[in-house]
């Protein structure tokens, strides 16, 4: 999920672009656009930073193991190759 501190950066500078005349309508549009914001964030099923890093890590880790395994098969046909004729 998003950080809700984004989200409310977010907020606060359209908050701040609200003209002075409309101040009264503003705590609305802050709860509005906040409600609307994370409703979008929640169906976009967005991870955090940590998130994805974390999982960047796994698939490094894995990628690295497959590698490793790719090159035992290749050595154990090279072995059996020969037996099969």
């Amino acid at each position: 999920m998003l950080d809700p501190k984004k989200i409310e950066e977010v907020v606060e500078s359209l908050s701040k672009a609200i003209p002075p005349g409309l101040t009264a309508m503003q705590s609305d549009v802050e709860k509005n656009v906040r409600s609307v914001l994370s409703g979008v964030f929640a169906k976009l099923d967005l991870v955090t930073r940590e998130e994805f890093d974390v999982q960047s890590q796994v698939l490094q880790r894995t990628r690295a193991k497959l590698e490793v395994l790719v090159q035992k098969v290749a050595e154990l046909e090279k072995i059996l190759a020969p037996e099969k004729k």
